[in-house]
């Protein structure tokens, strides 16, 4: 008969132990309480349930049963790090409940002894109970509450460790890019460091910024820094030239035109400013002022060359003056050709002149006959910017391209490489750095001016502004000046002395 009642007791007892949560085994489980065992299979010899216990699991344990989990457990985690010798698996085994840390702790010997442990902390062995659900969410409370010694360490290094990973993403999300901040432009960006453009009017090494020159209203169309003077001039579309102290940065002269300047060089001792309908010049030395009619419209465009003075006009003529230091100015020659304004002029080796139009074409004449002797069909809108670089034309447009041209066996030009920007071209420089290489400056719709390694076009530096940059010349000692259509004038340098390209 005692066998049979022993039966149906081990029957009772396998009926009342619930399945293994399988939700608790993947560390996943967020009931509490749950229907399912948080425990792995045990013999009965071995299971802390027994005919006298009434504690099942259900959906609302009675207040006796919770504190004696919350007991039980406080003591199984306080054992725990006698047993753990590495901080971290105690970690994960006390506080984060991982399934590998579960894993880990049953398989190791040194889980096997904190588990062991337990029930010699507990006389009663109903107390023992709680221990197989230690996972459990009021264990976790419990141990947040109060950890032990290694807990806290174990913590501290994960979420140092934690903290290092956050600070890799959060630098490598910071990571400038190559444009300006719109809002730090007007003082508003609350980004601070952590803002992902820039906070800075340039970027780039080997050069800096030396100081900022603002009188003019209006865009700056030309800057000169005649030979043998120490003024710095300027012309710009609120229709003055002005003269700037090289030592003090302060403007000690202004002319007023009542004209749009739109464009102006020197050469030699002479200044000469284009406006409608005329070219003026002056001479710094003997104080001559010279008016040069004959241009119709505005005066877009002027270079000199061979001797020869060359103004391109809104008309799409070019009109050429024989230079003269001791005599009047003469008229020598008319070029017609272009059916637009002619925008840009460049001097070329073999007494070559290039000019680039708003009919998107390029043309080249001879300065010796004063004809046309090629036309250049590589750009698809207004040609902006030619500049002569070695045996190399290079051209720029309002069609977002570089075009670099090079003279074929057949004496034609052909282009030989095309760089393609996301703005339109508003104007080519260039210069060398001081280390001797070629820097190319090519201004740009988008308020900047990038710097490209030539021939790679491998981008050194960028500088912004907050209108585009209209002019740009080049002075001695590795001084370079920007104007952009605010009217602000900036002087530039290299940290050492660069060379002009002869």
């Amino acid at each position: 008969m005692a066998i049979i009642t022993t039966t149906k007791r081990t029957e009772r007892l396998r009926r009342t132990t619930p399945p293994t949560c399988k939700y608790w085994l993947a560390g996943r489980c967020n009931r509490n309480p749950c229907g399912f065992s948080h425990s792995l299979p045990t013999s009965p010899s071995n299971v802390y349930y027994n005919a006298n216990t009434t504690y099942k699991y259900s959906k609302k344990p009675d207040s006796s049963v919770e504190k004696i989990a919350s007991s039980s457990a406080k003591k199984a985690i306080n054992c725990t790090p006698k047993a753990f010798k590495k901080p971290e698996n105690c970690a994960l085994k006390a506080v984060e409940c991982r399934p590998e840390a579960i894993s880990v702790g049953l398989a190791s010997s040194s889980a096997k002894k904190a588990i062991n442990c337990a029930p010699k902390a507990l006389k009663k062995p109903e107390n023992c109970a709680p221990k197989a659900v230690e996972c459990r969410p009021e264990a976790e409370a419990i141990s947040v509450e109060k950890p032990s010694k290694c807990e806290e360490k174990a913590v501290l290094i994960e979420k140092t460790a934690d903290v290092e990973d956050v600070a890799t993403v959060a630098k490598a999300s910071v990571d400038k890019s190559h444009s300006i901040c719109k809002s730090w432009m007007t003082d508003n960006c609350v980004d601070g460091d952590l803002c992902q453009n820039l906070h800075s009017w340039f970027y780039g090494d080997g050069f800096s910024t030396l100081a900022k020159l603002h009188e003019h209203n209006e865009a700056i169309t030309g800057i000169a820094l005649p030979a043998g003077s120490n003024k710095l001039i300027s012309g710009s579309t609120d229709g003055t030239v002005r003269a700037w102290d090289c030592n003090t940065g302060r403007c000690v002269n202004m002319i007023h035109l009542n004209s749009p300047v739109t464009s102006l060089i020197s050469e030699g001792p002479w200044i000469f400013a284009g406006v409608k309908n005329a070219v003026k010049a002056w001479n710094i030395q003997t104080g001559a002022d010279v008016i040069l009619d004959g241009p119709k419209g505005q005066v877009l465009s002027l270079n000199v060359g061979n001797d020869i003075l060359l103004a391109g006009a809104e008309d799409g003529v070019i009109y050429a003056w024989r230079c003269s230091f001791e005599s009047p100015f003469k008229t020598v020659a008319t070029l017609s050709g272009h059916s637009k304004p002619v925008v840009c002029l460049a001097i070329g080796c073999h007494k070559m002149l290039y000019s680039g139009s708003m009919d998107h074409s390029i043309k080249v004449w001879d300065l010796d006959t004063f004809q046309c002797t090629m036309t250049l069909n590589g750009h698809t809108d207004v040609v902006t910017s030619l500049i002569c670089w070695e045996n190399y034309l290079l051209s720029g447009s309002s069609d977002c391209t570089v075009n670099v041209w090079v003279c074929t066996k057949e004496g034609t030009l052909e282009v030989t490489y095309t760089h393609t920007h996301e703005n339109a071209v508003l104007g080519l420089y260039g210069m060398t750095d001081a280390e001797a290489k070629p820097i190319l400056f090519c201004s740009c719709k988008d308020n900047s001016v990038r710097m490209y390694e030539l021939p790679t076009f491998l981008e050194r530096g960028r500088l912004f502004t907050r209108q585009e940059v209209r002019s740009f010349h080049i002075g001695p000692s590795g001084l370079f000046f920007t104007g952009d259509g605010t009217g602000l004038l900036n002087v530039w340098k290299w940290l050492e002395e660069a060379k002009v390209p002869t």
